[in-house]
């Protein structure tokens, strides 16, 4: 039977990258050797390396003056590692879920945060709006995509500082414009590649500018410097990242995927919102993620929800119980994803409706 992957992450692969990386580790560039055993100095290697690095300069438009790094720890090594490097006095935070959260306690470690605004006070259901950011603010840090919640801000906020994202769950899926940020950074077992690797995608003049000592490895400049190559790179989700990169460009590019995850998203909330036993759990379309959809039972049929999870196993669906602070349902619509797994669901559920 196939298998439809709605898992949140780690999450679902496109074909192309997996076959690629299956070829890799059976022989990597011909060398007769696995991308497992493989130098990380060895030029096969670099050529890796310095080719996923070019697609996402490319892919994402990243201007001169930023650098791209590929870093172990995930997203939320970059939860310190960022006010680390970047946090002088104050900084600005918007907490929109769990991971929000979590940035804003490590950044405590090094400087004042401001708290701008909260949507704790609904289970982080809606993105909060008409926030101010204090101008003395050394940045401003928010994140894109809230798995957990199904929430997204989906266009470059306007404030009178440089921004920094958390984007681990939805970069790749819309434009960016880097002339507003000092730094992106992403995990890439949502949109990219199998745990393990995290890009980050750092203005080089933004560095250097703190007092306080910082830690050889946790010192951005020091893998600039060496090509994230300070100590060994995870070699293998980076070669994984690189297949990816390339899926993404002979799709056509951003534009390309940002319709096709828009199209999904659009299906399966058209679904939700004229469903008369499911409703979802983000009552604004605006705040709405279009990567992770999440949904519930209505209180009359609640009793029903492991029945579902289960009627969908037996249709191939994986992945879409809720995350267990929210409940119900989530269905990720990454990249990988195809529409027809969307079509699957949402038949699944019209169906599960006319059975009750």
């Amino acid at each position: 039977m196939k298998k439809h992957n709605f898992y949140a992450g780690p999450s679902i692969l496109s074909e192309y990258t997996i076959r690629n990386t299956v070829d890799g580790i059976l022989d990597f560039a011909g060398t007769g050797l696995s991308v497992l055993e493989i130098s990380h100095r060895s030029k096969e290697f670099q050529a890796v390396i310095d080719g996923a690095s070019e697609l996402v300069k490319e892919l994402l438009d990243v201007p001169e003056g930023f650098s791209v790094l590929w870093l172990g720890g995930g997203a939320s090594m970059q939860f310190c590692m960022l006010p680390f490097n970047l946090l002088k006095t104050k900084a600005s935070y918007i907490d929109t879920g769990t991971w929000a959260h979590n940035a804003i306690k490590e950044a405590r470690f090094f400087g004042d945060v401001d708290v701008v605004a909260s949507s704790e006070d609904a289970n982080y259901t809606y993105i909060p709006k008409n926030f101010v950011v204090p101008a003395d603010s050394d940045y401003f840090h928010y994140t894109s995509n809230n798995t957990i919640y199904g929430t997204e801000i989906r266009r470059d906020p306007d404030v009178p500082v440089k921004m920094v994202a958390d984007m681990s769950s939805d970069i790749f899926s819309r434009h960016i414009d880097f002339s507003k940020y000092d730094a992106v950074y992403a995990g890439a077992q949502k949109n990219l590649a199998p745990a393990g690797v995290t890009i980050v995608i750092v203005r080089d003049s933004a560095l250097g500018n703190v007092d306080r000592p910082i830690p050889t490895m946790l010192d951005y400049r020091t893998h600039i410097k060496k090509g994230s190559m300070f100590n060994t790179p995870p070699v293998l989700p980076i070669f994984a990242a690189y297949q990816t990169l390339k899926y993404y460009k002979e799709l056509g590019g951003i534009d390309t995927l940002e319709r096709m995850d828009l199209e999904k998203a659009a299906l399966l909330y058209d679904a939700i919102d004229s469903s008369r036993i499911f409703r979802g759990t983000v009552t604004d379309p605006e705040d709405r993620s279009i990567m992770n959809v999440c949904f519930v039972m209505k209180d009359e049929y609640k009793e029903l929800e492991k029945e579902f999870v289960d009627f969908a196993a037996e249709r191939g669906i994986v992945g879409i119980k809720g995350h267990r602070s929210v409940g119900g349902f989530r269905a990720s619509l990454y990249n990988a994803l195809p529409i027809e797994s969307v079509r699957v669901l949402v038949d699944a559920m019209d169906e599960f409706q006319a059975k009750h």
